[in-house]
């Protein structure tokens, strides 16, 4: 859906969709398992930089819920997770705070993302929420053992037969100026 300025410049645009899987790239490491469900609003604000210009914001605020599966980050086994993430933003013309001297940016203009040309495209904004909401790492329980660093076998599943790894002859040099500095 893409929601562009001359509709907005008439009235605000509510939106309802149903994304099936595969109609937003998360990338590979994540998996849309169900529909992607958004409801909000997207309206025009027109905010006013001294007597002449003016310029055209949109805000999109509203809601979205899906499923997704991800690798767990100790076994790789796939996970699931359930999103449900509410969003409010902002998005001004790109170029527009252009040519302003270099100030630090304050917690409400880091909140603010840019557009270009007529409009911007509702699925992109739902992708980046959706990056956004989804923890970094996914475990698939909290008694996971993960992978062995040696052979690879998911040690949840079995146990694997790999001996303690001997000690790296390159450290030997330092664990003797270890003894002697613990004497």
């Amino acid at each position: 859906m893409f929601i562009q300025i001359q509709q907005l410049e008439v009235h605000p645009i509510d939106f309802d969709e149903k994304l099936d899987p595969g109609q937003i790239d998360f990338g590979a490491e994540l998996q849309q398992t169900g529909d992607l469900r958004a409801t909000g609003r997207a309206q025009l604000i027109e905010e006013h930089h001294g007597k002449h210009l003016t310029i055209q914001d949109i805000r999109v605020n509203g809601e979205l819920a899906a499923t997704f599966q991800m690798a767990c980050a100790r076994c790789l086994e796939a996970v699931s997770q359930k999103l449900a993430h509410k969003f409010d933003l902002l998005y001004r013309p790109l170029g527009a705070d252009a040519g302003k001297e270099e100030l630090s940016v304050t917690a409400v203009e880091a909140e603010i993302s840019y557009y270009e040309g007529d409009g911007l495209l509702l699925e992109d904004v739902l992708r980046e929420q959706v990056l956004l909401a989804v923890p970094l790492k996914a475990i698939c329980r909290e008694d996971c053992k993960g992978l062995c660093p040696h052979c690879g076998k998911n040690l949840n599943l079995t146990q694997c037969s790999c001996e303690e790894p001997l000690e790296d002859p390159r450290w030997s040099a330092l664990k003797e100026i270890r003894s002697k500095l613990e004497q």
